[in-house]
């Protein structure tokens, strides 16, 4: 499992999901204080590219140990690509959450979106 960390150039959404910008394109995945409260992820449920998702809905589904828990979208947009490679090693959700265990690329529907969510430092001090 991982180490404990927020990176301070990625973007974060009250309900433990990060972006990672790319001009019109982001990259989303949880943080690492969703996956340590989920345990070890058994199986993600990825949604089809071409899919459509909405800021604050659940667009896929990961399952642990512990529980079946939705995966917010911190933004809203067409999702453009899947990680593949969490269908046959979703432990890298724990693993890596922030590189390998990154879930979707959406393209953006309204970039304005990034003014809602937080900073690390923002997101971190709602988690004490």
């Amino acid at each position: 499992m991982a180490d404990a960390s927020y990176p301070e150039d990625l973007l974060y959404h009250p309900e433990h999901d990060w972006v990672r910008l790319n001009g019109d394109v982001a990259t989303f995945g949880v943080t690492w204080f969703a996956q340590d409260s989920l345990g070890d992820v058994v199986f993600f449920d990825p949604p089809e590219v071409g899919r459509e998702v909405t800021i604050g809905e659940g667009y896929a589904e990961v399952e642990s140990v512990k529980a079946v828990s939705d995966v917010i979208a911190p933004m809203s947009g067409e999702i453009v690509e899947v990680n593949a490679a969490l269908t046959d090693a979703p432990e890298q959700i724990n693993d890596d959450p922030y590189g390998a265990g990154w879930m979707v690329k959406v393209k953006l529907s309204d970039p304005a979106q990034k003014d809602q969510l937080l900073d690390a430092a923002a997101y971190t001090s709602q988690l004490d």
